[in-house]
């Protein structure tokens, strides 16, 4: 019992030593923000930096401190219905595509709402806590780092609408770099393999377990992931005024969106350049492929002659390819996995009530937090989105 209590400790030690650091991240993900830069919503699913920064201090009160500190206080009553995202267990909530209207309460006063809830988690954290306030807590922490990459992804999407092309920071790309330029393929064998998250690994989200046993037939996935050259070859060739290389709703949506090119790609005169957090950059041929939909992911591997890896696939065989530089399509739709029970209370709407209409990434990107860049790790969005720093990765069958 001595040994249980102790290890408790150590945990609850951890977890707030932990909440303090993704605290100060996120502050500093804002800090080359002006005033004005925490405000625009330019498209209705990317949140302001504002939001965001509410948003994750408004977890931490709703589902930590209002039910199990007894003597906290509430900063505004007003903010759980403000920031409320899409927990509809909890009360009523702002509408997604209105976000950015709420003006008021302003930057500063958001930012004193972070520092009352640190406070308050803070000082419920001087005293033992349950295993659920634990739990509560390691949620709360790895939800905040979601909403991190969300944050940088979404400034991106305000600030590419500024004619002026802003720089966020000089030094910040996250959709640039290279891989190994090896064009070689690893094989997967015929058999049985287990896929997701072992029951210890309490890192992981609910959508990754329970672990299960596939049947995989023999296939091989590309070692390194689609360049822009590629893709320019691929635009050259008429790849976006070619019906028969789309699935119906990608031609659909590519019509009615008029798309031609990735996102954050423009011509100037011949060449070609894309937006970028540093600034307005030449596109490099050599460089990783970034910021393209389901839909087109999906065209372009019918040009190329070959397909999307299915998650299962992708996971088998991720300890031998080089991961991590995008978020990578599959050809996987957001399912369940066999015995998959969703958690009781509030955090039931967390990920299970998603599980339709979206398609799985796998991999992260170099805005993930490095805790979430796991093989279990499932990402997933509406097959036409692409503001996340998402690429390629092509597969066959053997």
């Amino acid at each position: 019992m001595l040994e249980e209590a102790s290890l408790k400790t150590l945990h609850h030690q951890e977890l707030l030593s932990r909440f303090k650091e993704v605290r100060s991240r996120t502050a500093a993900i804002c800090h080359p923000l002006s005033t004005e830069d925490h405000l625009p919503q330019v498209v209705f699913y990317a949140s302001p930096p504002k939001w965001h920064l509410a948003h994750t201090t408004w977890f931490f009160e709703e589902m930590i401190l209002k039910p199990y500190a007894h003597d906290y206080r509430e900063f505004d009553s007003r903010f759980s219905y403000y920031f409320n995202s899409y927990y509809n267990s909890i009360g009523k909530r702002t509408k997604r595509e209105e976000r950015g209207s709420i003006t008021r309460p302003g930057v500063n006063e958001v930012y004193d709402y972070r520092i009352h809830v640190d406070n308050g988690i803070e000082k419920l954290c001087e005293h033992p806590l349950s295993d659920d306030v634990l739990d509560l807590l390691s949620l709360g922490i790895r939800h905040e780092e979601q909403h991190q990459e969300l944050l940088i992804t979404d400034l991106k999407v305000a600030l590419s609408c500024n004619p002026s092309h802003p720089v966020y920071a000089t030094d910040v790309d996250y959709a640039g770099g290279y891989d190994s330029q090896d064009d070689g393929w690893k094989t997967i064998n015929e058999g049985v393999y287990t896929i997701g998250a072992a029951a210890e690994m309490k890192e992981a989200f609910d959508n990754e377990q329970p672990a299960h046993r596939v049947y995989l037939y023999p296939a091989a996935l590309r070692k390194s992931l689609v360049r822009n050259a590629e893709y320019l070859a691929f635009m050259e060739d008429g790849g976006y005024e070619r019906p028969e290389l789309w699935l119906d709703d990608g031609w659909s949506w590519k019509n009615d969106h008029q798309v031609s090119h990735p996102m954050y790609w423009m011509k100037q005169e011949d060449d070609w350049f894309r937006y970028s957090l540093s600034g307005l950059q030449p596109v490099d041929g050599n460089e990783l492929l970034c910021h393209v939909s389901y839909y087109e992911a999906d065209a372009f591997a019918h040009w190329a002659g070959y397909r999307l890896p299915i998650e299962a696939e992708w996971e088998a065989m991720a300890a031998e390819l080089e991961w991590g530089k995008r978020w990578e399509w599959t050809g996987s739709a957001y399912r369940p996995y066999p015995g998959f029970r969703l958690p009781s209370g509030p955090t039931s709407e967390y990920n299970g009530k998603f599980m339709v209409n979206q398609m799985v990434l796998r991999g992260a990107s170099p805005a993930t937090a490095q805790r979430h860049s796991r093989i279990t790790y499932r990402n997933f969005f509406h097959p036409e989105m692409r503001w996340q720093f998402s690429g390629i990765r092509l597969a066959k069958d053997q």
